[in-house]
Formats: C-alpha cells, sequence, structure tokens
C-alpha cells in the first residue's frame, strides 16, 4: 500500500499543537530520559535508535486502557504520558510527541476494523519512505514491532471482514476521532461512539 501525505510540507509532520504537544515538559522530559538510555545503551543516539526506544516505551510502559480496564479518556500527549493510559489513538500522539520532539516526522494513520484504529507512520532520516508503526501495546495474539523493513502491526486487515488500512497521512489527529476522544466521559461511553469508518 502506498502511503500518501494529506498535507505536502514535510514540516507539518514535526509541528506541535493541543494535541501533539512535543514542547510541553513532560514530553520533554521523557524525552531526555529516552535519549540517555540509548546513549548509555549503544554509546550513541541515532534517529532510528531514539525512534524505536520512544516506540517501545509507549507499547510497553503506558497500558491500553482497554486491556487494563483503565476508564479514563486521554488525548493530549502529555496527559498520556502523566497519566500512563490511553487507547491506541491516545498512544499513538504520545508516540508522534515523542518522535517529533527529536526531529522525527511523525503522522497519524489509520486502519477500519471494527472500529476505526489508530497508530502513527515515521520517516526516518534518509528513507525514502514512511514507515507505519503500531504503539497500541502487545498482549496474547498481538506482536506489534518497531520495523522500518517491513510492517509488524497489531492487526492486519482482514478485506474479508470489509478491514481496510487508510492511505493517508495526518499532521494532526482525524477530526471525527479526536471529537469522540474529547467528547467521551470515560472508556464505556468511548467505546460506544467511535467512528467505525472514517
Amino acid at each position: 500500500m502506498e502511503l500518501i501525505q494529506k498535507t505536502p510540507d514535510i514540516a507539518a509532520y514535526l509541528a506541535a499543537d493541543d494535541v501533539i504537544d512535543h514542547e510541553h515538559p513532560l514530553v520533554r522530559e521523557t524525552t531526555a530520559m529516552l535519549r540517555s538510555r540509548v546513549a548509555d545503551a549503544y554509546s550513541y543516539v541515532d534517529a532510528s535508535a531514539y525512534a524505536k526506544a520512544a516506540y517501545e516505551f509507549v507499547r510497553d510502559t503506558i497500558p491500553h486502557s482497554y486491556d487494563s480496564g483503565d476508564a479514563r479518556v486521554t488525548w493530549r500527549a502529555s496527559d498520556v504520558l502523566a497519566r500512563r493510559t490511553g487507547i491506541c489513538h491516545a498512544k499513538s500522539h504520545a508516540l508522534a510527541a515523542l518522535l517529533r520532539a527529536e526531529g522525527i516526522p511523525t503522522a497519524l494513520c489509520y486502519q477500519k476494523l471494527d472500529v476505526v484504529h489508530g497508530l502513527v507512520a515515521v520517516r526516518l532520516p534518509g528513507a525514502d519512505r514512511w514507515a507505519r508503526q503500531d504503539p497500541r501495546g502487545n498482549k496474547p495474539g498481538v506482536d506489534a514491532q518497531f520495523r522500518t523493513d517491513r510492517e509488524q502491526l497489531a492487526w492486519p486487515v482482514r478485506p474479508e471482514c470489509n478491514e481496510l488500512d487508510y492511505p493517508v497521512l495526518f499532521a494532526e489527529p482525524h477530526p471525527a476521532v479526536l471529537q469522540c476522544l474529547k467528547e467521551a466521559v470515560d472508556r464505556p461511553h468511548l467505546s460506544q461512539i467511535l467512528p467505525t469508518e472514517l
């Protein structure tokens, strides 16, 4: 599948806003901690090693709220990091903030499953294409990994079940998704209002 930038200017995929608030002190603190971990492990920090560390941090240390049973709804990257919870969309916002804070272009992208599922795409320096990554969080039957050679997402789509990958790469969250995240009073309510398609 060919991924399509909704916004031609790559700088849009580095921007901070109210959702991907990568200038927030907690995002910056987390970024510095991750850079330090990478430097300690490899004696240097490059974009690929940092991106993988940020991905694994969000995937593994911020529980997906459906898996953990947490009823809180988060949507702003700094809140996801502070509260340590979120659904796929919220975790994608947090990962985008951590990557953009380090100058790595990061897009938001989506799949149509039972409901719209959120993930990110990264464009590492020197790469000639975007690589989708799914920070949702692993569990039995789900083994998402940071890969740039091929995709290893949480949910490969099943066309026979009317599932699909949306090819468009967004610089900001899709408005329909963001509206649901902001309006939900709790996670059970969110599960009732999340869009089933874009």
